[in-house]
């Protein structure tokens, strides 16, 4: 039988101890909720996210997301079942767009309210609703009309560069806020 010098007994402890506390974190870590994006077209795309939570109504924008790539748009469980959606396609042009107006300006905002865009200063913008059904976490699979397989919708697809948002959002319930 061999017996280990004192410094190689520790230090041969401390590693299976470093090891054992390595092994119970990652399985005492909770379980990821966020709400996130995936542009898959060929194009970088600018998002606007739109969504009610304790306090009203929020417009905020833009991340950037480049071809076939994903963004975490929000950190942590969902605080709401529906949440709206403005693109904007940076290299080919066209959006994909909504009937749920809400406000949105050019450059990186956040904007309380979804009244009155235009009398404070902001664009009035379509949204598109995402439903996520009251899940945790969810991901929004952005693609060209194009791009789709026929046997696959995807959530979001590309709108006619002129289509015409004509409501506001609803509280889920289908009652317009």
């Amino acid at each position: 039988m061999t017996l280990l010098p004192p410094i190689a007994a520790r230090r041969c402890t401390c590693i299976i101890a470093a090891l054992a506390a390595v092994f119970t974190l990652s399985f005492a870590a909770p379980a990821k909720a966020d709400f996130r994006l995936c542009n898959n077209t060929g194009s970088r795309v600018g998002i606007a996210l739109g969504y009610k939570d304790a306090e009203g109504w929020t417009t905020e924008g833009w991340w950037n997301v480049a071809p076939r790539a994903c963004e975490t748009l929000l950190r942590g469980a969902l605080v709401a079942r529906y949440y709206y959606i403005y693109a904007v396609d940076y290299d080919r042009g066209g959006e994909w767009a909504g009937h749920a107006y809400m406000c949105s300006r050019e450059k990186e905002f956040t904007i309380r309210g979804v009244g009155d865009c235009l009398a404070r200063g902001y664009d009035r913008t379509g949204y598109f609703e995402v439903d996520t059904g009251e899940q945790h976490s969810w991901t929004v699979q952005l693609t060209d009309s194009a791009e789709q397989s026929p046997a696959r919708k995807p959530t979001a697809t590309r709108a006619p560069p002129n289509a015409a948002p004509a409501d506001t959002p609803t509280d889920g319930k289908g009652n317009k806020q």
